[in-house]
């Protein structure tokens, strides 16, 4: 197999229902920074090695927005850096998590290949994993 061309995965854009409502809910439960606004339909975000956009729906497409039912996307992650973490951060974002505007999906478990990780939804029901991956938890960004 030869060498990936490219450097990791490492932004993701979402398109939202209520940016502010989502923007409140990235920065409050994720500790998510933002690093560039250029427009009030629009929000970029930064964890360090990884970015986060949000797009707010036009106008023109919000009232015949339906969220789907089955959507594409599984989920987004977050890496932590041991399954102690993991249950830290549960403990954190769980009290906050309805007045935030998400839920808990999965409450913490066990995997079968040594991971570790609980989900959670967004605003607009987008899962994100927060998970202890034994072989990507260890690496360290520059």
């Amino acid at each position: 197999m030869s060498a990936p061309l490219h450097r990791g995965l490492r932004h993701v854009a979402l398109r939202v229902t209520n940016l502010t409502r989502s923007r409140t809910f990235y920065e409050q439960l994720l500790g998510m920074k933002v690093v560039w606004e250029p427009d009030s339909d629009n929000v970029y975000f930064s964890s360090g090695p990884d970015n986060l956009a949000l797009h707010q729906i036009p106008p023109s497409e919000l009232s015949g927005y339906q969220p789907v039912k089955g959507q594409l996307l599984d989920h987004i992650g977050v890496i932590l850096e041991s399954p102690e973490a993991v249950d830290r951060m549960y403990r954190d974002v769980e009290p906050r998590l309805a007045q935030l505007g998400g839920q808990v999906e999965k409450l913490p478990k066990q995997h079968r290949d040594g991971s570790y990780s609980f989900y959670f939804s967004d605003p607009d029901g987008n899962v994100i994993q927060a998970l202890f991956e034994p072989s990507i938890s260890k690496l360290t960004w520059k």
